[in-house]
């Protein structure tokens, strides 16, 4: 099956989507990736998104305006995705949609939100849909979230050792080969706050890592953040930008005076390598696999090397999956699991009472022809 994987972290600063043929053999999945073509959001769709975000006011009518305005910008993406990487040939489309809140409370999540309509993506691909991954696992008990530890558990099967699997996205997260998965806390969310916020929004992020290479840790303010009681939750967990965003840095910054933006900038970037290398090392792993738009941070892979001396630290390019769009091809494949009404998660991952067959799927044009039933689930993924 020739299934279109649509995603859109946390950084919302583009829409990914990731083409792959995707097989059931034995006990294993197969995947070939086919490529990866990437749409920024238009400007204006960006800052009302951007305004939107909690700790931000916003009403019914923008979240109306903005659940039609992504649905049509990853329609636009799937349908370049169809003609440019499948010639045309696709047969399903699987869009994680736009994270715009995780309801948590006391280390419980109650619901999530992602928006982008699927009916703009039907409507414009011809093609069947599935969507709204995260909240049938929050329904069984789970946190919702990760849920590429699945991809990540079959796909680092049978390595040596015990691997692990790490996402560097706005918020970062872990993989275990025991099925321990969660969130250890910021990725570049913070780090992206801050160069917004300094530069006043002309940069979206720390390009190549430039302003944490002319800056200096602040220790007292890296103290300060790492005082965060969220660090110190057990696992399973999760978390987003409705904890980590720009006020929450503001308040942090209180009473250290007029900092320079490189060493606050230097400060975030030892913070996310700090709680990720504590994580990691809190988990006995032997090599560390990395993917998210983090992998391209020189300072951030350099700091996180440091802090874990003697364990391998590779990028999920070198085991044949790009990193900036592993996600993507992640969504592809639980799409590909829940056409064919398989579980699309790992209860010890998430916290769920029981596995799940994920998400609600939109008929296409010509209707919904799903495969057969009595698919096994598979053991193993393999890329080829």
């Amino acid at each position: 099956m020739r299934v279109i994987g649509l995603m859109s972290g946390t950084s919302y600063d583009a829409i990914d989507a990731a083409a792959a043929d995707l097989r059931l053999d034995g006990d294993r999945l197969v995947l070939e990736p086919l490529g990866m073509v990437s749409e920024a959001y238009d400007e204006e769709l960006r800052e009302a998104l951007a305004a939107a975000l909690p700790p931000a006011a916003t009403s019914l009518a923008e979240v109306c305006r903005l659940d039609t305005g992504i649905g049509q910008a990853f329609a636009a993406a799937a349908v370049r995705a169809d003609r440019e990487l499948c010639g045309g040939q696709a047969e399903l489309v699987a869009s994680h949609g736009q994270t715009v809140y995780h309801w948590t409370d006391g280390g419980k999540v109650h619901g999530t939100l992602q928006l982008g309509q699927a009916a703009w993506i039907a409507e414009a691909t011809g093609l069947p849909v599935v969507a709204d991954f995260r909240p049938r696992d929050i329904a069984a008990g789970g946190q919702g979230a990760p849920l590429v530890d699945l991809i990540d558990l079959l796909w680092l099967r049978g390595r040596p050792g015990t691997p692990v699997a790490l996402n560097l996205g706005g918020i970062a997260n872990l993989t275990a080969p025991d099925g321990t998965a969660f969130d250890t806390g910021p990725a570049c969310a913070l780090i992206d706050a801050a160069a917004r916020g300094f530069s006043g929004g002309t940069m979206a992020y720390d390009v190549d890592g430039a302003l944490a290479a002319r800056g200096t840790v602040h220790e007292p303010l890296l103290r300060r953040l790492l005082e965060e009681p969220y660090y110190a939750l057990p696992a399973p967990k999760t978390t987003g930008k409705e904890l980590f965003h720009l006020g929450y840095l503001r308040d942090a910054l209180a009473g250290f005076g007029t900092l320079r933006a490189e060493d606050v900038v230097a400060t975030l970037t030892m913070l996310t390598a700090r709680t990720v290398a504590d994580a990691v090392l809190a988990l006995g792993t032997g090599e560390v696999i990395a993917s998210g738009g983090g992998v391209r941070n020189p300072v951030l892979m350099g700091m996180l090397g440091q802090r874990l001396p003697g364990i391998p630290l590779r990028a999920s390019d070198e085991l044949g999956l790009a990193s900036d769009a592993k996600e993507a091809y992640a969504f592809a494949v639980l799409g590909f699991l829940t056409a064919h009404g398989l579980a699309g998660t790992e209860p010890a991952s998430t916290g769920a009472r029981h596995a799940s067959v994920l998400g609600s799927i939109t008929p296409g044009r010509d209707g919904l022809r799903l495969p057969p039933p009595g698919a096994r689930a598979p053991k193993r993924l393999v890329v080829t």
